[in-house]
């Protein structure tokens, strides 16, 4: 349904949202950092499964050993995948000399590296959760190397 109130409601929404969380990152990086470590819903589902994240580099490769569950509820997909996207950044940031997280102007939270360059780690996570490929491991690991 089109509604054109809603739709310019939104829009400035969507915008507001974007210039707050960059603002965030920008004014309180560790604040902002904890807020995007948080991954819930991951956190959840890989307890259920007996593994605790502890946001290290082996943590990755043991969610990516996981039996993909999720796979089975189409709407519960993207949440956990961007989860596990921001999961991969918050190891990287905590881990990796160098690497913060940063904002683009469409609001996608990427991880930046000491190097310049930028990660989208939720596009990982999201890929990583529909496929399994890449690994959450593999990213970490050629990121790491830069």
């Amino acid at each position: 349904m089109n509604i054109a109130f809603w739709d310019n409601w939104r829009k400035r929404q969507e915008g507001t949202r974007r210039r707050t969380l960059a603002a965030a990152v920008e004014a309180d990086p560790d604040g902002a950092a904890e807020l995007l470590a948080e991954c819930e819903l991951l956190r959840v589902r890989a307890g259920q499964q007996g593994l605790e994240l502890d946001d290290t580099p082996a943590s990755l490769a043991a969610l990516d050993q996981l039996p993909p569950r999720w796979r089975d509820d189409p709407e519960e997909l993207p949440w956990l995948g961007n989860d596990a996207g921001l999961y991969l950044g918050t190891v990287l940031v905590r881990t990796v000399p160098g690497a913060t997280w940063d904002i683009w102007p469409s609001g996608q939270p990427v991880v930046r590296l000491e190097s310049g360059r930028e990660i989208d780690v939720v596009t990982a996570g999201l890929d990583w959760a529909m496929s399994g490929s890449p690994e959450l491991s593999q990213v970490y690991a050629e990121s790491a190397e830069n």
